[in-house]
């Protein structure tokens, strides 16, 4: 197996595999569970791979619940710039806030855990919403002499395109598999996410790509 993987300069990014994004869970993503066989029959071509995992305290400044009067997918203007409210979602410790079950990847070195600090959601794998904020992903990864990450996960138009764009930026090469991806698609988020990935570099293959 070892000598059909990616080569040692490349990493496999999941993003935000969690039930919370599942199907019932509490920031549901249509089909999301749908992503989790795609990613285990990709998984074993790489020898490098690492997950993220949305994190929140219950108290969320994210949280619409925390914001009297305010509903789910309204926007608030924060510190830091315009703010999406959401249902509460994987909140630490919770059934929610964990990775599914069903994934494969015993061979995964590295997760990171985003979005615990209360006063800032984190969508990116590399750069929390005030943009200033590192997970240390980037870091880690250029320490390790990886120059590419293939991204899949959830939500295509959130935290996979976010992560992309920052990979990016970060100077690496960035690979979005569709269809190890859904989308929330919030007012046209999908097809601006997929636009503004292009124009950065990001490339879109189907995982039938990486056979």
């Amino acid at each position: 197996m070892q000598n059909r993987r990616m080569n040692d300069s490349t990493a496999l990014l999941i993003v935000d595999a969690q039930y919370g994004f599942m199907p019932g869970g509490g920031l549901p993503v249509a089909d999301g569970d749908a992503i989790v066989p795609v990613i285990n029959r990709i998984a074993p071509r790489f020898a490098n791979v690492v997950l993220t995992q949305d994190w929140h305290p219950a108290d969320h400044v994210s949280f619409a619940a925390n914001h009297p009067g305010r509903a789910p997918f309204e926007t608030i203007t924060l510190p830091y710039g315009e703010q999406v409210l959401w249902p509460v979602h994987c909140v630490q410790g919770t059934r929610d806030a964990a990775l599914h079950d069903d994934l494969r990847v015993d061979h995964a070195q590295l997760v990171i855990r985003k979005g615990f600090r209360q006063g800032i959601d984190s969508y990116s794998a590399f750069v929390e919403a005030d943009r200033r904020t590192t997970t240390g992903l980037a870091a880690y990864l250029h320490a390790r002499g990886i120059r590419s990450v293939v991204l899949c996960g959830l939500a295509t138009d959130y935290c996979v395109a976010w992560s992309a764009l920052d990979a990016r930026a970060a100077g690496l090469e960035a690979t979005v598999v569709e269809d190890a991806c859904r989308a929330i698609d919030l007012n046209g988020s999908l097809a601006r996410a997929w636009a503004d990935m292009a124009a950065a570099g990001v490339r879109r293959i189907m995982s039938e790509q990486l056979a």
